[in-house]
């Protein structure tokens, strides 16, 4: 599709639970010549339906989305339509989140606090077919890299341990965590007991302090 300008349109899908941020994006991308929001959605089990029904550049996707965390949905993503590019947007600091999502397939991750600007370059940078990351997180990266650091233990975690991690860490019980993330309570101790393992810990209140300690809860 071509833009009014001549350029080439930019067609994207939002996928956020909240409606004041979804209409927000939607807002300003109209007033960019080179954006076009073609559908939204606050419900994750419908994003790869929709991408399957759409032809589009990039997805902004949000982490916290209900029922299932947007990790999870990126990576059904990347297996049905790995082509598309995806913009992590997030109220969680980068460090806590960005490398996982990297890992996983996004083209970028940025804060939901950030400046419009900032949102419309990373925009336009990764459907250029680049990536985009903070300076902050770059300069973290460059730092790690040489000193050839040693992962924390809590960068060991799969995913879905580290979701449960945090919710144990936010005070949730175990029913409660198995209600937020639709699986058994059984599931839900059998990720508790690898977090245990490997993390070296004893209890829940270790999990917590561990959790704080690390600035892995907010």
């Amino acid at each position: 599709m071509v833009n009014r300008n001549g350029g080439s349109m930019i067609n994207i899908m939002i996928a956020d639970d909240h409606i004041l941020i979804r209409e927000g994006l939607k807002k300003l991308c109209e007033m960019e010549a080179d954006l076009n929001v073609v559908c939204d959605t606050d419900d994750p089990y419908k994003v790869t339906e929709m991408i399957i029904k759409n032809d589009l550049d990039l997805l902004l996707l949000d982490l916290n989305l209900p029922g299932k965390s947007g990790l999870e949905v990126l990576k059904e993503i990347k297996i049905i339509k790995p082509e598309l590019k995806v913009l992590i947007l997030s109220v969680h600091p980068e460090e806590r989140y960005a490398m996982r999502t990297l890992k996983s397939g996004a083209s970028g991750y940025i804060s939901k606090d950030c400046a419009p600007q900032d949102l419309l370059y990373a925009i336009r940078q990764i459907a250029q077919g680049k990536k985009y990351i903070s300076a902050g997180l770059a300069e973290q990266l460059a730092l790690d890299l040489g000193s050839e650091r040693t992962p924390k233990n809590h960068e060991l975690l799969s995913d879905r341990e580290f979701q449960v991690l945090r919710l144990i860490s936010e005070g949730k019980s175990q029913h409660e965590i198995s209600d937020i993330l639709l699986i058994g309570v059984s599931t839900v101790n059998t990720y508790r007991s690898r977090i245990l393992e490997k993390l070296n810990l004893k209890s829940n209140a270790d999990i917590i302090y561990y959790a704080i300690e690390n600035k892995l809860v907010d």
